[in-house]
């Protein structure tokens, strides 16, 4: 068995909960870091850089198109801003690896640039739907072709001849669709507003913001004018909640655990797990509350308890998109019926995470039914048994976190694309005392 063979397949044996543990700088905040500070004029200082493939892969993309980066080194990046009209034609097409967000944003802000481009990636990415972002770029004048079926990538970008600013009202709620749209805008003529059906995460609002580019916000609308400047800035990167959340979830499923998570963040348009969890009943305190280069940030302790099922809120839906697999394990160990709906974008992230996750929690004795926008899981004992994670990381690191609250170990196999998004996650799992391994037989 090769290593790459070890790491895509783990064994997972619970563990016993508890102490103080750091998670991973937010993965979506550090790709619109990089991307900002990019276009910024002057020098940008990030701490906190989540270091996963996802996130270097936008790094890469950058250095590919003229721009010096220095790091990442502990988490820390220098980034030479070239202003917003410094970028260089890359030789090469734009490798995105795994990283749907990298592609969707990168479209947009590619899409205004006097160059062509072509964005690719691994398997996985090229069979995930771009349409939904194609199209109101198409709106502003961008000419965007797909090369897969279904309008799936590769993704050719002509050279822009000037983009017109829109405004455009999202059918399904989507930040990085929001985020794809804003970005073309900062250099359309006229202004570009993009208004949400429902809250999504507001990172690359903050993040604009935080580089002193003006915005307007009225309601669920965001709006702003083509043609002003980014200002470089020092940022920090809080805890991703996403990566958070396995622990969060670890923790409240094991009686006699008492966990800490420092330096969260818990932006508001980002926390539906958080919610969701204490609408189950998870014990969880918010603590020390504080602000990081605009983002909101606590600590989280967690201790265990019983966890109720619950009917999920549509309106926490997009909120915790991210989320949903290790939400799942939640239901599962929790006593009765949870209902999720309103949740079909599940079926096109890195896996069908729906259907992948029924899959995997049938493996291990429990009554999962998905439906075409969601599931309805009974909670009850959850045996031990082997899943396969098709390649999702966040389903990976879910059915490893299962193994808390399993009568016997749980094999994950499909879990090497936990790099993409938590590189540090073995590490941090053993260090909150969970007994997670790569298989080496």
């Amino acid at each position: 068995m090769t290593s790459r063979d070890q790491e895509d397949r783990l064994v997972a044996r619970g563990g016993r909960i508890g102490g103080t543990v750091r998670v991973a700088g937010d993965k979506s905040i550090s790709h619109r870091a990089v991307m900002l500070g990019a276009l910024a004029d002057g020098v940008s200082h990030v701490e906190g850089f989540l270091a996963g493939e996802d996130c270097l892969a936008t790094l890469a993309a950058f250095r590919a198109m003229g721009v010096r980066i220095e790091g990442p080194t502990d988490g820390r990046l220098v980034i030479h801003g070239v202003g917003m009209g410094g970028l260089r034609s890359p030789e090469e097409p734009l490798d995105m690896g795994n990283s749907g967000t990298s592609m969707r944003l990168l479209a947009g802000l590619l899409a205004a640039q006097p160059f062509a481009t072509e964005l690719t990636g691994d398997a996985s990415l090229r069979n995930r739907p771009m349409g939904r972002v194609a199209e109101p770029l198409g709106g502003m004048g961008a000419r965007i072709t797909a090369l897969g079926e279904g309008g799936r990538p590769p993704l050719r970008i002509a050279a822009s001849d000037g983009l017109r600013g829109i405004h455009y009202d999202l059918p399904v709620a989507s930040a990085q669709v929001k985020s794809a749209v804003l970005l073309a805008g900062l250099y359309a003529e006229g202004e570009t507003c993009v208004t949400e059906p429902a809250p999504t995460r507001d990172h690359t609002e903050r993040m604009l913001a935080a580089f002193g580019y003006p915005l307007r916000q009225e309601g669920a609308t965001v709006c702003l004018e083509g043609g002003e400047r980014l200002r470089a800035a020092d940022l920090a990167v809080p805890g991703d909640l996403s990566s958070a959340a396995f622990f969060l979830v670890a923790a409240a499923l094991q009686p006699g655990s008492d966990l800490t998570l420092e330096g969260v963040g818990i932006n508001p348009t980002r926390r539906g797990a958080l919610d969701i969890l204490l609408a189950m009943g998870a014990r969880i305190e918010v603590r020390n509350e504080r602000t990081y280069g605009g983002e909101p940030v606590a600590d989280l302790r967690v201790r265990g308890g019983e966890l109720e099922g619950i009917e999920i809120p549509e309106r926490l839906v997009p909120l915790a998109i991210d989320e949903f697999p290790v939400l799942f394990v939640a239901a599962a160990a929790a006593r009765g019926r949870t209902v999720l709906r309103g949740a079909a974008e599940l079926r096109v992230k890195e896996s069908d995470r729906i259907q992948v996750m029924a899959d995997g929690l049938q493996a291990l004795g429990i009554n999962a039914e998905p439906l075409e926008d969601g599931i309805v899981i009974d909670g009850g004992p959850i045996g031990g048994g082997s899943v396969d994670a098709h390649g999702d990381h966040r389903v990976a690191m879910a059915f490893a976190v299962a193994s808390v609250a399993a009568s016997a170990p749980i094999t994950v196999t499909g879990a090497a694309a936990i790099r993409t998004s938590f590189p540090d996650f073995l590490a941090v799992a053993r260090s909150a005392g969970l007994g997670i391994e790569a298989d080496k037989d």
